[in-house]
């Protein structure tokens, strides 16, 4: 197991008392695509965590369905700012202040507390498939487990 995938593996344990099941692709998960036809499940069961800036050194977590878009829009309004104020973290600050690299991002067990959000679309789904800690590194997990795990707000998120 790659040790990335090892370490939120191990984390997760300490932090939280769950056992992940990591599954890892080769061929990598990158895209919420590559994951659905990697595990064998519909896109709308991959739980896509992203990162947004929301003001000048405030990031947000938010683990959306695979098959939607986040609406910087809905994110805004939830955050009570301007939309203009949301947009996309960089993957420097997302390394630095989540703790993890883009494509691997995990729902939970990041470096500093961040307010996360749960796509409701997720909670339509017995299993959802996140990322362990690296591109090629994905688990399964219950959408209400992911959202106890990670504090999340469930909330309309996607365009």
């Amino acid at each position: 197991m790659h040790e990335r995938a090892s370490e939120f593996e191990e984390r997760a344990q300490n932090e939280f008392g769950f056992d992940v099941d990591v599954h890892e692709f080769p061929e990598g998960t990158k895209t919420a695509e590559d994951a659905a036809n990697a595990i064998g499940c519909d896109v709308d069961q991959i739980a896509s965590s992203l990162v947004f800036r929301t003001a000048e050194d405030d990031l947000v977590v938010v683990v959306t369905s695979g098959g939607n878009r986040v609406s910087e829009e809905k994110l805004a309004t939830l955050r009570d700012l301007p939309e203009t104020n949301v947009g996309m973290a960089d993957a420097d600050e997302i390394r630095k202040t989540v703790g993890w690299s883009i494509g691997g991002v995990p729902p939970f067990c990041h470096d500093t507390d961040l307010p996360v959000y749960l796509d409701e679309t997720l909670t339509e789904f017995e299993t959802v498939w996140a990322a362990a800690g690296t591109p090629q590194a994905v688990f399964p997990i219950m959408p209400e487990k992911l959202g106890e795990l990670s504090g999340a707000t469930v909330a309309d998120v996607s365009e």
